[in-house]
């Protein structure tokens, strides 16, 4: 690791611990903020709903798929949870998933976690934008992890692939941002002015295909997203995060 490597990772490490101590100390007298994907409250909950993701779309039926227990368990309580499995008509299959934090922050991860644990390797990650035309037009940022594993078929070993998309949305924005940087700011700033915590969602959307695939899988998971995402994302004013927050710190 060279001098300017390691510096920057200095940085960014202490700036996201005194942002997470900013928001620590500001906890106790905040409000919950709207969340920027639409809900369905469940019977008997403060916070926890079901985020509304659709079921039809345009070429595509789709079916609900139940959180596992050990991930429900393992985040908090408020937290809220939206599945869907996407099925177009030449059975090409995507995973739409989306966690939405309560008042807890930790609700909201990382991926890399989640997918080393279920055994993927991420052989690389990729920022990129996707077109979305309603309500208007507008770029989304979102992350593009491209990933591999070895899966047992018939008594062999077969190599898979595998593209997983994701980005993060609140009411005021939405980021992709990998480092979470843009979001912990955006909290802490948010909290310290308005006395207001973001209600942040991690929305994630993965597809296996065989290797040499992962371009054409990409592009029909950029297809599938832009007749998706306005179906559940209401985000009021389509600018990127890291946009919002150079033009709120500019003076």
């Amino acid at each position: 690791m060279s001098w300017r490597t390691w510096l920057w990772a200095t940085v960014a490490s202490l700036l996201m611990i005194s942002t997470a101590a900013l928001l620590g100390q500001l906890k106790n007298r905040q409000r919950v903020g709207e969340a920027g994907v639409r809900i369905r409250p469940l019977t008997g909950e403060s916070l926890r709903a079901e985020v509304c993701l659709p079921e039809v779309l345009p070429g595509f039926r789709s079916e609900k798929v139940e959180v596992q227990k050990e991930v429900i368990e393992a985040l908090p309580a408020d937290t809220s949870f939206g599945q869907r499995l996407y099925r177009s008509e030449d059975g090409f299959e995507m995973l739409l998933n989306v966690v939405l934090m309560g008042t807890d922050r930790t609700s909201i991860h990382k991926p890399q976690f989640c997918l080393v644990g279920s055994g993927w390797r991420i052989d690389q990650t990729i920022k990129d934008r996707i077109p979305i035309g309603r309500p208007i037009p507008y770029e989304l940022p979102v992350i593009k992890l491209l990933t591999s594993r070895e899966m047992i078929l018939q008594g062999g070993s077969v190599s898979v692939r595998g593209v997983y998309v994701y980005w993060y949305v609140c009411a005021d924005g939405f980021s992709g941002d990998p480092t979470g940087l843009e979001r912990l700011w955006s909290m802490a700033r948010t909290l310290a002015l308005r006395g207001e915590l973001q209600r942040w969602a991690y929305v994630t959307c993965f597809a296996v295909c065989a290797p040499g695939q992962e371009q054409v899988t990409y592009d029909r998971i950029k297809a599938f997203l832009a007749l998706a995402v306005p179906e559940f994302q209401t985000v009021p004013n389509a600018v990127p995060m890291g946009m919002r927050l150079t033009q709120q710190m500019t003076p």
